[in-house]
């Protein structure tokens, strides 16, 4: 994700945050004021964002100062001006304790705010350190906004004020929410990071004027929708000013595919990832000595597997033991982007003159995939694919609204390739797929059960048929020994394998199974009303959503460049393009292809072209006379309602 969530507790947390976060993750000298360490640190000073600064005088843009942020995240949830309120009742005859309480907002908290970490993707803020300055104001600006973005849409739809016995009420912050932003510039490792810290404050005010709280509960179940929303607000205001697109790349193999600027060269972002090829070699350590135990007579036991949870605690491990230190020195936006180019050059591998004119390879990219890729979003396909892989990825099949918004979002960042989306489109994937697919299982014991985002839903269609889960590797054997003990010459191993990942079982990723079952549901689904007669719209749909290295290529003829195109499936896949994707790092690679699976992939595929074609030309006397499909100003394809009319395809007996 690139939206990270960690609390604000008053006291020693806030003091590093205080003495750290606030000057760039550099070291604030002490007794240094706080405007002059972030002068020092070469970083921007913070600045006040949300609609509830009104409520305690303060404007959006505001410089926060030190005096600020101690009232309102370290004495509790003060008052920002606390000390100048306290001051006036004071002066007004109030005794010390009245004057107290006025500067107070509601009751005092140990939890006083949340930090949200925002960060665009890696070839977005590669393009922001190594392009003009036109480039680097462009992301800035699409990153600022996309954080004022998501922070409404938090207030709006996701913050909720806890009050009553027990918290049973809640009731959205009317006049909005407090936050202070923080720029900093690079990562612990020095290399380019654009993000920014966020300090949203858990102060609330209701309807009768009171201060609560916020509860922090629902802020973080909503930060997977929250860094969908940012990646795609970012990702499409980028590429429509820059004239760029975006493409998946495959990250981990078997989790879902990452939406990157096409034309960026993977040896920058490989080179950008220090800190995660430190992390993931401590990982393999600490997988490895996770299934294997001594006990108390010192004989070795394994235990059976590596969850995707006890995966997750263990990589928070990792980071922390390899965790760089504090910078010494800090240096200017102007020197670090110099330095940066200068290093890439020297140890990325990638050619000087790509790095030099990146932003021009990314357009020249970027110009043959609008070019080749057709930008068609079917509410009514998304709605399954999105529902069949919230239903696999959840175990059990449960899930929540928040969880069908969230994939909604990226499938939309999928399928638009970069290109900005007309607002609740995502909404509107997420009611189809919940009237449709899904089956409301909850059972309220409260009235706050009764609201829509804490019902539970499962799905209505059985999949008996899906592909069955891959079982995991068998535990190791005890008696076997690790190879290193053996004496013996350990067995060769897979390129980029650690040394102790032959026993080493883990549970295999859920994303390449919800891959398929998209597949097999959206198939299973063609003949149901809401999908019948579209045959045009879901080869144009799972074309968009399509890495662009199984799009058909027209061979180039100059002698018969004048005569008109022949039909046929266009549509269906190449097998040898498909067996080229394993060398590549595209979101096809999670499906874990075998030569058995492409066989299957290129004759499903076909079959869906042929049928598509056949449906085409039954209804090309129909298109013809209708108008055509209205363009949107986005350049998306538009749907028309099916009009009602006779009856076609099965129902009328063809």
């Amino acid at each position: 994700m690139t939206v990270d969530i960690r609390v604000i507790r008053a006291g020693q947390m806030y003091r590093y945050y205080l003495r750290e976060t606030v000057v760039g993750d550099g070291r604030r000298p002490a007794r240094t004021p706080l405007r002059a360490a972030q002068e020092q640190a070469g970083v921007p000073v913070g600045r006040w964002m949300g609609r509830g600064l009104a409520a305690l005088g303060l404007a959006p843009g505001e410089e926060v100062t030190e005096a600020q942020l101690r009232n309102l995240f370290g004495e509790r949830g003060r008052h920002p001006h606390a000390d100048r309120i306290e001051a006036d009742r004071l002066t007004q005859g109030a005794s010390p304790a009245e004057a107290y309480r006025a500067g107070a907002l509601g009751r005092r908290v140990t939890v006083t705010g949340v930090d949200f970490v925002f960060r665009p993707q890696p070839s977005i803020y590669l393009l922001w350190a190594f392009g003009d300055e036109e480039t680097r104001l462009v992301i800035e600006a699409a990153h600022e906004r996309a954080i004022v973005r998501v922070l409404e849409w938090i207030e709006d739809e996701v913050a909720v004020i806890r009050y009553g016995t027990d918290g049973n009420y809640r009731v959205r912050p009317p006049g909005g929410l407090v936050a202070a932003r923080f720029r900093h510039y690079e990562a612990r490792s020095g290399r380019p990071l654009l993000h920014d810290h966020v300090l949203l404050s858990v102060k609330g005010q209701r309807l009768d004027g009171r201060w609560g709280s916020i509860h922090t509960t629902v802020l973080h179940q909503n930060t997977v929708a929250a860094s969908a929303l940012y990646n795609e607000l970012v990702a499409a205001e980028v590429c429509e000013e820059l004239g760029l697109a975006t493409e998946p790349r495959t990250v981990t193999p078997g989790r879902r595919p990452v939406m990157e600027i096409v034309g960026v060269p993977h040896g920058l972002i490989r080179w950008t990832a220090q800190r995660s090829d430190q992390i993931a070699a401590c990982l393999s350590e600490l997988e490895h000595e996770y299934v294997t135990a001594v006990d108390d007579g010192g004989e070795p036991k394994y235990l059976p597997v590596v969850s995707e949870r006890a995966r997750a605690k263990l990589n928070q491990i990792a980071a922390r033991k390899t965790r760089p230190p504090k910078k010494d020195k800090s240096r200017s936006l102007a020197q670090l982007r110099a330095d940066w180019k200068a290093s890439a050059i020297r140890t990325s591998g990638v050619p000087a003159d790509v790095i030099s004119s990146l932003l021009e390879y990314a357009r020249a990219a970027a110009a043959a995939i609008r070019a080749r890729v057709a930008v068609v979003v079917d509410i009514a396909l998304a709605a399954v694919d999105v529902t069949a892989t919230v239903f696999v990825m959840n175990n059990g099949g449960r899930f929540h609204r928040r969880h069908l918004l969230a994939e909604a979002r990226r499938h939309l960042a999928l399928v638009l390739r970069g290109r900005r989306r007309d607002p609740g489109l995502d909404d509107q994937i997420v009611a189809t797929a919940i009237t449709a697919h899904c089956l409301d299982i909850s059972e309220p014991t409260t009235v706050r059960g009764l609201e829509a985002g804490y019902r539970l839903y499962t799905a209505r269609w059985a999949l008996s048929d899906l592909p069955a889960r891959r079982r995991p590797p068998a535990a190791p054997d005890p008696d076997r020994r690790s190879p290193a003990d053996s004496g013996e010459t350990p067995a060769p191993r897979p390129p980029g394998q650690d040394a102790g990942e032959w026993d080493v079982p883990r549970v295999q990723l859920q994303y390449d199974r919800a891959v398929l079952a998209g597949a097999v549901v959206r198939e299973q689904l063609r003949t149901i009303t809401v999908v019948r007669g579209r045959a045009y719209d879901v080869v144009a749909h799972q074309q968009a959503a399509m890495p662009e290295q199984l799009l058909a290529h027209e061979p180039a003829d100059p002698e018969h460049d004048d005569q008109d195109d022949k039909p046929g499936p266009r549509e269906a896949l190449d097998l040898a393009a498909l067996r080229a994707l394993r060398d590549s790092r595209t979101d096809v690679e999670a499906l874990d292809l075998t030569a058995e699976r492409l066989r299957h992939l290129q004759d499903a595929f076909t079959e869906a072209a042929d049928r598509a074609h056949t449906t085409m030309g039954r209804y090309t006397h129909r298109d013809d006379a209708e108008t055509p499909h209205p363009a949107r100003r986005d350049g998306q394809q538009a749907h028309r309602p099916q009009e009602p009319g006779p009856p076609r395809g099965r129902e009328a007996g063809h």
